[in-house]
């Protein structure tokens, strides 16, 4: 059976709070005088291989296990994941 590298990308969403993010902008972007940045979120990254019959097989296994494990709360999080092809 093919194997499959999976990401995950779990990020609060637009109207959530991210005091992680804000917190980072504030103690080290801005204080260092990077004024460029004008703001910070922060997120999760997961990388899975997974062994399915196509992509859209191991999506859907990551899916069902991000759901079923709670990896995320779908009230204040995205979660976007991506299938990258097979592995060798």
């Amino acid at each position: 059976m093919p194997n499959y590298l999976v990401e995950v990308i779990i990020e609060n969403k637009k109207l959530a709070k991210d005091p992680e993010g804000e917190t980072i902008y504030r103690e080290l972007i801005n204080k260092s005088g990077y004024d460029e940045i004008l703001s910070v979120r922060s997120g999760k990254y997961l990388r899975l291989n997974v062994n399915a019959q196509s992509k859209n097989d191991a999506e859907k296994i990551v899916y069902k296990m991000c759901n079923d494990l709670r990896i995320y709360n779908p009230v204040v999080h995205s979660c976007k994941i991506v299938a990258k092809g097979n592995i060798e």
